[in-house]
């Protein structure tokens, strides 16, 4: 019998390595893997690269789309890892609604050494002064959603291994 695995959101901020992480989490996995960032309808991405945050009123649909997406990918038989910042208790709940048995890798660091990546990187439309708002908007994974914290200051490789290691215990609660 194949071995199955959980759909996986990659949660964070932005610059916190989600799509670095998702994309080699699901290779290691055997799974597809999408950036959630491509889902973002066009308007999103317009408000943001003005430096204008996100509210729920642009976050709900777009959530929706990324839970929509993943059950797609259940109904065609495998699941997804999905990099997103499901930055509210509010959205993962939505997610889940979505998507039973939904597993939260959520990759945390300090603000400094997140600012330092946003400014060594350039991104379509997620300019530094909106990492602010990001920080402020995040609620941690409470201790009843089905996830994983991972540190952002290890290696990409060491994450995904750390990940794997502790997935089983995840999956069997």
């Amino acid at each position: 019998m194949p071995r199955t695995h959980p759909p996986m959101i990659v949660m964070g901020v932005s610059s916190s390595g989600k799509s670095t992480i998702g994309r080699d989490l699901g290779a290691a996995l055997g799974i597809p893997f999408i950036d959630g960032d491509d889902l973002h309808p066009l308007a999103n991405k317009e408000k943001m690269r003005a430096g204008i945050p996100l509210d729920d009123n642009d976050r709900w649909p777009w959530l929706t789309v990324v839970g929509e997406y993943i059950a797609a990918g259940l109904l065609e038989g495998h699941p997804t890892v999905v990099a997103c910042s499901a930055l509210k208790r509010s959205y993962r709940d939505l997610l889940r609604s979505q998507v039973p048995g939904l597993v939260f890798v959520h990759l945390t660091g300090s603000p400094d050494v997140i600012l330092e990546r946003m400014a060594a990187r350039s991104h379509e439309y997620m300019p530094t002064a909106l990492l602010t708002s990001q920080l402020a908007t995040l609620e941690h994974l409470e201790d009843d959603e089905s996830g994983i914290l991972a540190d952002i200051t290890a290696a990409p490789a060491d994450i995904v291994r750390e990940v794997l290691r502790q997935l089983p215990d995840i999956v069997s609660a």
